[in-house]
């Protein structure tokens, strides 16, 4: 064999070589970066989990806080207005003084008509009417409690007659319009709410709409920590957060789930 034949030999052997680890570490930069890939999903699925169970907790944490104080309201503050109220009428009962009887009467009424709706805040406070009704019946029913206060006018449809089985996103989408209706009331100086529910293919929506002063949804930061948390619950189940206000033009939130077909 001559000395060309080796030297040629010898270079296909160095080529061949050279492909096989360049090949070698090809296949282990792919292999590291799928492994690596897999394992960051893995950490947000875990994460997005840990949230999840955050939001479980938190949200039978506050049902717990709720119910304590639906207690504490009926077996204390009841208790004591009751014997203000009792009070009111021995000393009604016991003045012959005209004037002084109506006041004491008007008094009265005051502390009757407090004890009534403490007695309501704290049967919706102990009840556990979110696992048991539906999210049409609680939402028309919060509704209806506004429209009783004259405060504001607040209108309820259910398109599509939606209903929602999963207590999660029934008591996440129930607290969001509790948070509407009473931000809308508070800071919008509005007169009329409108609360939706329709759906739309595999979509659930849940659209909120007030007529009340609005803001720049570009400066969030101003309206205080409800609208982020509304975000963030809304992202924990699943959902599409979108919020529309202009000045004086009100505002519109919608909620979007991809619910089963």
């Amino acid at each position: 064999m001559g000395e060309r034949t080796i030297i040629t030999i010898s270079f296909i052997i160095f080529n061949i070589v050279l492909i096989v680890f360049i090949s070698g570490i090809i296949i282990f930069v792919k292999q590291y970066r799928a492994k690596k890939k897999a394992h960051m999903s893995e950490i947000l699925n875990i994460d997005e989990s840990h949230k999840k169970q955050l939001l479980e907790t938190e949200m039978e944490i506050q049902s717990q806080t709720m119910k304590h104080i639906g207690r504490e309201i009926h077996d204390n503050v009841g208790q004591k207005l009751t014997l203000a109220s009792l009070y009111a009428q021995q000393l009604a009962f016991e003045n012959k003084a005209p004037h002084i009887n109506q006041n004491i009467s008007n008094i009265s009424d005051i502390i009757n008509q407090s004890l009534s709706d403490l007695r309501e805040l704290s049967k919706s406070l102990t009840s556990n009417t979110i696992d048991t009704d539906s999210l049409p019946t609680l939402i028309k029913r919060e509704c209806d409690r506004i429209n009783g206060l004259n405060i504001a006018k607040v209108s309820f449809t259910n398109k599509d007659e939606v209903k929602v089985d999963n207590y999660t996103i029934k008591s996440v989408l129930f607290r969001i319009t509790q948070e509407f209706i009473q931000n809308s009331i508070k800071h919008a100086a509005c007169k009329n709410i409108k609360v939706s529910l329709y759906k739309e293919q595999t979509n659930l929506f849940l659209k909120l709409e007030d007529d009340g002063i609005g803001f720049d949804v570009t400066n969030v930061k101003s309206n205080g920590i409800g609208l982020k948390n509304i975000e963030k619950r809304t992202e924990l189940i699943g959902g599409v957060f979108k919020l529309e206000s202009q000045q004086n033009q009100g505002t519109t939130l919608t909620i979007q789930i991809l619910i089963a077909s």
